[in-house]
Formats: C-alpha cells, sequence, structure tokens
C-alpha cells in the first residue's frame, strides 16, 4: 500500500464525517493478508502459525475441510485469532475461483500466497529415507534445459510432461535421463516442472516477488516423519520468502535459505 493512496483513502473517509471508519480502514490496509494451500497440517501449518505471530492475516487453506477448521481451532488456542479457514483443492480450478471471491470481498487484496499444497502421487512404504534426498534430474541436457530462462517456456514445460509420460509408458525413462534413482520420479519431475513454471510467472510478472524455497527434508507425514529436519526449520526458508521486503528476490531459488540453482 503506498503512503498516496492511503492519504486520499483517508481524506475521503474524514471527509464524509466517518473518522472511525477512516482510522479502521487505514489500519487494515497496512495489515497483511496471506494464503497458505495446505494449511493443516505440515510445514503448510508452521507457516500459518508463523506468519500469524509475525502479525499477518492468514487464510489457511485445506482440502478437508474438518480438518482445516480443527486446524485453525488449534492455532487459535495459541491466541492466534487473526486466522480464518476457507477450503481449497488446488486441483480443482472452481475452488480457486472460490477461494479469490472470498478473499476479494472479505480483505479486499492479498499480499502473499504460499503455495505448498502437495501429494506424493502414490501410497508406499519407505523403507530407506535415503530416497527423498535424490538430486532432481540425472541427464545434463534436461538439467540445462530446466535451468534456461531465457528459452524457457509454458508451452516447452507441457511438451516435456507429455514426453515424461510418454517415456514412462515406453519404458524409457532411465535411458532418457530422467532421475529414476530411488524410486518417486514422477514428484521429483513435477516438482522440478512446477519451480521452472514459477520462474517464467516470476519473468511475465516482475512486479510480483515470485520464489520458490526447499525446505529440506522435513519431517511430515508425507514422508512418514522419516526427515532431519523439524516444521520450524523447514518453515525458515518460506518465511524469510514470504515477510521479505517489497523489491527483493524475483524468480530465486532457494535450498532452505540459502540461493541454489533450479536443478
Amino acid at each position: 500500500m503506498y503512503p498516496d493512496h492511503s492519504n486520499r483513502t483517508l481524506s475521503w473517509l474524514l471527509a464524509a464525517g466517518t473518522c472511525e471508519a477512516a482510522t479502521e480502514a487505514v489500519a487494515s490496509s497496512l495489515v497483511l493478508v496471506a494464503a497458505v494451500t495446505g494449511g493443516n497440517r505440515g510445514i503448510g501449518l508452521e507457516v500459518c502459525k508463523q506468519l500469524a505471530s509475525n502479525g499477518v492475516t492468514v487464510v489457511l487453506t485445506a482440502r478437508d475441510q474438518k480438518r482445516g477448521t480443527e486446524a485453525v481451532s488449534i492455532l487459535g488456542k495459541l491466541v492466534l485469532s487473526n486466522i480464518v479457514f476457507h477450503q481449497l483443492d488446488v486441483s480443482d480450478p472452481p475452488s480457486a475461483v472460490r477461494l479469490a471471491d472470498f478473499i476479494k470481498e472479505k480483505f479486499g487484496k492479498l499480499d502473499i500466497l504460499v503455495n505448498n499444497a502437495g501429494i506424493a502421487g502414490t501410497i508406499t512404504e519407505i523403507n530407506n529415507p535415503e530416497t527423498f534426498r535424490q538430486e532432481v534430474f540425472s541427464g545434463e541436457e534436461l538439467k540445462q534445459e530446466l535451468n534456461n530462462i531465457d528459452k524457457l517456456s509454458e508451452h516447452r514445460l507441457d511438451e516435456l510432461s507429455e514426453l515424461f509420460l510418454k517415456d514412462f509408458k515406453d519404458g524409457q525413462l532411465e535411458h532418457r535421463g530422467w532421475p529414476t534413482e530411488g524410486g518417486f520420479t514422477a514428484y521429483k519431475v513435477s516438482k522440478a516442472i512446477m519451480n521452472a513454471y514459477s520462474r517464467i510467472l516470476a519473468k511475465e510478472h516482475p512486479w510480483l516477488s515470485i520464489n520458490c524455497v526447499h525446505p529440506g527434508f522435513v519431517q511430515t507425514d508425507m514422508n512418514f516423519q522419516v526427515g532431519d529436519l523439524t516444521v520450524e526449520e523447514g518453515a525458515k526458508g518460506v518465511l524469510m520468502m514470504a515477510l521479505a521486503p517489497k523489491g527483493g528476490m524475483i524468480g530465486g531459488f532457494l535450498n532452505r535459505t540459502e540461493f541454489a540453482s533450479f536443478v
């Protein structure tokens, strides 16, 4: 919110004879509003907690209505009353539209979006935690392509997604350089493509600070609590980006709290 805009709003409300409303409107405009997807557990829940503790109004979202409201209730017991729940299924576009309408109507703005929600893609048992520590890509050509933001495009990412599915069907993943070691290949590829897409968005919308954060190998339900880091440690990089002042990093990638290459 720019000072001149706040001043115009204040002057208009004062002229209308609503001093109390003017004070409340300006105060509200200065409070940051954040939406966190997958906020009902793990890293997402911790990010909601830390943002709210820093005075940010948080919209905690989750696919499951009951689990989402329970998460808000738990945080409320920590005297964090600046958190509200709204249902969101990130795989359902109408659900995203409903969330956007809710935020627009209730707050009139959104300052921070933490796109945290995700799924592993399969139900499995982890006998060896090292399977989660593998590098994203073993194929040097794929690494170079995803790191080349000047030539990267949304169309090319769609092509890579289709190529992966074709190679999977044909049994050619290892031959074509996809990250097969340790398993969870689809999960790794989807993460890499999503991170690459974030850089495309950052390039197309330079007035927004769009970045990616790898939180590290964090103890969450998704990996059956076999991680090395606590959720508090895993949330540090996310909070660094979310609470960074305007004009900071754009199109970057943090490995925990350190700047790193994408793949």
